[in-house]
């Protein structure tokens, strides 16, 4: 069995980096929280839009994503930033992360601390004493059955349904029998093709779990009026070859393989055990990665036949084409190319274990490309108005 390296945390989580996470709880302490990170170059920050004049499902939605972010195994320290007047409570988060996780969290709030040269100041100094207390964690070797990965596709063409999905799919039940564990999002992206993947589930209960999510996504764009066909296919994926909704599903749900299927979860939900599951999200790169992050993935697998650059801030992305010429247009940003399946001169067993190896590779410390690039994107999906 392979071993994986990286860093146990006090609450026995293992996580395969050791990031200084900079969260800012509202939109106000963006350029705080910004300047905090520049100053401390080792560590990374999510600045985000929201945190304020956000009530119910938003709120929550928000609260989970932050603390979710906090709580991932692999940041070992964080660092709030909050204004002090918006709706995100930041004690309140900085006691849930604390609890749940035992890594040091720090707390600094820009009206209390005098405005915003007092608050970068102070954050810096801070920031720099979580970032010498890091310094001090321990490598130290895992199971590959500690793996826990995100599988994703976004800029799709025809070459992902036809190659690198199907590899990836390859990939998931190399590490599925390992006793590792694979999620996958993108509700909007299953539709059509739900009830092939209804059809894996373990129980009834899970599959009417995974209809009502795709109904109530349906009728939400039924709600404002809208056609979901408006925006997906998006215009590259059809430009791309892809000419339905369905057509793209049967390709997006190739990529988690042939396993059973454990639970259908809520967006951001912490991951119960191992195994498959499925995790209602948005089909939006940045957003579904985001939660997936959230949910305590370490990495995720982004296929994409058309070529994106996403990163994320404190999980590696490693991004797969099956489409030569995206592979080299884009070699700054692919890691991986499996097209030699395409031309028969790969089978996609064979695609699925390069993929599998610099998985391996990447939870032993090998950066991604977009984490030498420095991507580190972060988003929170919306739901509802802001007041």
């Amino acid at each position: 069995m392979s071993m994986i390296k990286g860093y146990r945390r006090s609450n026995g989580k293992f996580g395969i980096r050791n990031h200084l996470l900079i969260i800012p709880t509202v939109i106000c302490a963006n350029h705080v929280a910004n300047r905090i990170q520049q100053a401390v170059p080792e560590s990374v920050a999510i600045p985000h839009q929201h945190g304020c004049s956000q009530i119910g499902d938003d709120k929550e939605r928000t609260h989970k994503l932050l603390g979710g972010m906090g709580k991932n195994p692999n940041v070992g320290a964080v660092l709030l930033i909050s204004l002090g007047c918006e709706v995100i409570d930041a004690k309140v988060l900085k006691q849930e992360i604390e609890e749940e996780t035992g890594k040091p969290v720090e707390w600094l709030d820009i009206q209390d601390a005098g405005g915003t040269i007092n608050a970068i100041k102070k954050g810096t100094e801070v920031a720099k004493g979580l970032f010498l207390e890091l310094e001090k964690v321990p490598q130290v070797d895992a199971p590959i059955s500690e793996l826990i990965v995100g599988v994703k596709c976004g800029g799709s063409d025809a070459t992902s349904g036809l190659c690198s999905n199907p590899a990836l799919g390859k990939t998931a039940d190399l590490l599925l029998n390992k006793g590792g564990t694979i999620v996958m999002g993108e509700t909007t992206e299953i539709i059509g093709a739900e009830h092939l993947v209804a059809q894996k589930v373990v129980s009834e209960e899970v599959a009417n779990k995974l209809y009502a999510y795709v109904d109530r996504f349906e009728k939400e764009v039924e709600r404002i009026g809208a056609d979901m066909r408006g925006g997906n296919p998006s215009p590259g994926n059809i430009e791309g070859g892809l000419s339905t909704i369905e057509e793209k599903s049967l390709g997006c749900i190739s990529k988690a393989g042939t396993a059973p299927l454990n639970d259908v979860l809520s967006f951001a939900e912490a991951l119960p055990g191992n195994g498959y599951y499925f995790m209602d999200s948005p089909g939006n790169d940045i957003e579904c990665v985001s939660g997936m992050a959230a949910a305590g993935v370490h990495m995720v697998c982004f296929t994409t036949g058309r070529g994106t650059p996403t990163g994320n801030p404190i999980i590696p992305v490693i991004k797969i084409t099956g489409n030569e010429h995206t592979a080299i247009k884009m070699i700054d940003n692919i890691d991986m190319d499996t097209s030699p399946v395409m031309k028969g001169k790969e089978t996609t067993e064979e695609a699925g274990s390069r993929i599998y190896e610099t998985i391996v590779k990447t939870a032993q410390g090998e950066l991604t490309k977009a984490e030498i690039l420095g991507h580190q994107e972060f988003s929170i999906s919306r739901i509802s108005i802001s007041l």
